[in-house]
């Protein structure tokens, strides 16, 4: 009977592997996809039925980060014996790259990427902050109404995006924070708060209470309880609540479609608008959107230790 319920937990657990398996390969398969999308010549990129095999090349990469037009004549032979490699590459698919002088001009790619780190981080970090000292003052004091007002943080998250998007382009054109850095800063942290302070509030309320009050008892005042007791045993919630602020703030592109147009413009609403030879080329879109996954992959594979506890922190309770 022991073999018989041995051999059975063996069976289930090969399944499961199978099964996980099966599942990492399925959520993969896009992100393959698009990255060797990136790799592949323009005119293998929308081949039916597909191109798998095929020699890798990184022309979609040069051409993401420097500006180009249609050649609207055949290259003179000299101009092209004299060109760089990489530009060779841009005119074999019938394009040349824009110069300003003997400079050649950058597209708005960098630009963009910078943007999207600068927003991302910034946003992150001031919601995660601020969500941390709130949830902090629900889960340790007595605040009168706290029901209604947790509930009213919450309700922010209740409609999609686009349904607030035109009047807050009304209110940000009135006040100046159209296209600004500012503006999607502060339209993040409003949308990504609310997740913070609840999320903070459930590992708040994990952390005993004793802990900062042997501490008072000898001595110390009460922010530096806070720092030097409650954030180190809260590193855990706000590296998982950090994560997926930054995944949300790193991936939004209605509110950066309709509030930003060149200056504060991030990646997401740029890399659809990459176009050769007067359609879109999708090369250069899924060499865009490569790039544009590995922040985020690097920023969830450095916290991958306190994420997984984070996500399950109190879940399961003794």
């Amino acid at each position: 009977m022991a073999a018989v319920k041995s051999s059975g937990r063996a069976a289930v657990n090969r399944l499961a592997v199978v099964g996980v398996i099966i599942a990492t390969l399925i959520f993969l398969a896009p992100i393959y996809w698009i990255a060797s999308t990136a790799f592949k010549p323009r005119a293998l990129a929308t081949t039916v039925p597909p191109t798998v095999l095929f020699q890798p090349e990184i022309t979609s990469f040069i051409k993401l980060f420097v500006k180009r037009v249609q050649m609207n004549k055949p290259v003179d032979p000299e101009a092209y014996a004299a060109a760089p490699w990489w530009e060779q590459r841009i005119m074999d698919n019938g394009e040349r790259v824009l110069r300003a002088g003997n400079s050649v001009q950058v597209s708005g790619y960098p630009s963009r990427f910078m943007n999207s780190l600068i927003i991302a981080i910034t946003s992150t970090v001031l919601a995660v902050g601020m969500g941390t000292f709130t949830a902090y003052g629900f889960s340790r004091f007595r605040v009168k109404g706290e029901a209604d007002l947790l509930f009213f943080i919450l309700s922010t998250r209740m409609l999609p995006p686009i349904v607030v998007a035109i009047p807050m382009f009304l209110m940000y054109r009135a006040v100046g924070l159209t296209d600004t850095h500012i503006g999607l800063i502060i339209l993040y942290i409003a949308f990504n708060l609310s997740f913070s302070v609840w999320l903070m509030k459930g590992f708040m309320d994990e952390i005993p209470k004793e802990y900062e009050e042997a501490a008072l008892v000898d001595g110390y005042t009460r922010m530096q309880a806070f720092f030097k007791i409650v954030l180190p045993e809260a590193a855990t919630g706000i590296a998982a609540t950090a994560v997926f602020c930054f995944i949300t703030a790193w991936n939004e592109y209605a509110f950066a479609l309709i509030m930003t147009n060149r200056r504060a413009q991030t990646a997401p609403p740029f890399i659809p608008s990459q176009l050769g030879s007067g359609l879109p080329d999708w090369t250069v879109i899924a060499a865009g959107t490569t790039l544009f996954l590995l922040p985020v992959a690097i920023f969830t594979f450095a916290l991958r230790g306190h994420l997984l506890r984070g996500v399950t922190f109190g879940a399961i309770r003794k």
